[in-house]
């Protein structure tokens, strides 16, 4: 298995070549550092500790500043474990957005955005009672149980907080990896907030990549160039001009001059 740490910036959409539009989220990869290696023999199974996002030291504990100093490397703000990974890796080593290639499935990892507290329409998505008519329910949760046993039922679905849980999403394809820019485009909404960490790992029930689907790309073109050398062209041009109408009319006068001369010695 292989992974990378991540942090949602947004959603998107892309447009392939034979015109299908893919809705895409936007998962910016810094480098992760390799802070821990983990072995069967010394820790029992076998792991790495992948660290991004840099840290002031005066925010830092010494702890986690002597931590990132045997990786030789700055304080970190994410630190997250991968077990059973695929590949050798040392302590200090970086894993960068060109572990995962376009076609690939992957699970996608994070913290779900936080609602506070809510009812059961919105939390659990259940149907609301009639709004007219006399009618004296309209959002409450409904029946709470038999009578018998005297209490409320254990995993009654009922108002309460929503949100900010671990959650997964499976079998997501990756569209594009740019390691220019550091940024993975996963098909699909992922969960998180704008700037949360997610993490992304190879996809535990598909193993098979799919063919990469061929994206457009736009290419701005430089017009202000063109025009600028279009100009210097007509100036040119014009300069060349006016420099052999000024020849001629000089010619034109000394001829005269010579001619008034010669007429005046006659």
């Amino acid at each position: 298995m292989k992974g990378i740490l991540g942090r949602k910036v947004g959603m998107t959409q892309v447009f392939t070549k034979d015109g299908k539009l893919i809705p895409v989220t936007v998962v910016s990869v810094e480098p992760n550092v390799v802070t821990q290696v983990k072995t069967t023999e010394k820790d029992g199974y076998t792991a790495i500790q992948l660290a991004t996002v840099d840290k002031k030291e005066k925010n830092a504990s010494k702890a986690s500043i002597g931590h990132a100093k045997k990786a030789n490397t700055a304080p970190k703000r994410y630190l997250k474990e991968i077990r059973n990974y695929e590949g050798n890796y040392n302590l200090g080593d970086t894993i960068n957005a060109d572990i995962f290639t376009a076609g690939e499935y992957v699970d996608v990892t994070g913290t779900s955005k936080g609602h506070g507290t809510e009812g059961v329409i919105k939390r659990w998505n259940q149907s609301r009672g009639p709004m007219a008519h006399g009618s004296r329910y309209h959002r409450r949760p409904g029946s709470l149980g038999t009578m018998r046993p005297m209490h409320v039922l254990k995993g009654k679905k009922l108002a309460g907080h929503m949100g900010v849980e671990t959650t997964t999403i499976q079998n997501l394809e990756i569209i594009e990896v740019n390691t220019a820019e550091n940024y993975i485009l996963v098909s699909g909404n992922i969960p998180g907030a704008k700037k949360s960490l997610v993490l992304i790992k190879s996809a535990v029930k598909k193993n098979g990549a799919n063919t990469p689907k061929e994206v457009l790309t736009y290419v701005e073109e430089t017009v202000v160039d063109e025009v600028v050398e279009e100009s210097e062209n007509k100036v040119e041009e014009v300069t060349e001009e006016v420099t052999t109408e000024t020849e001629a009319e000089t010619t034109e006068e000394v001829t005269e001059a010579t001619e008034e001369n010669q007429g005046e010695s006659k």
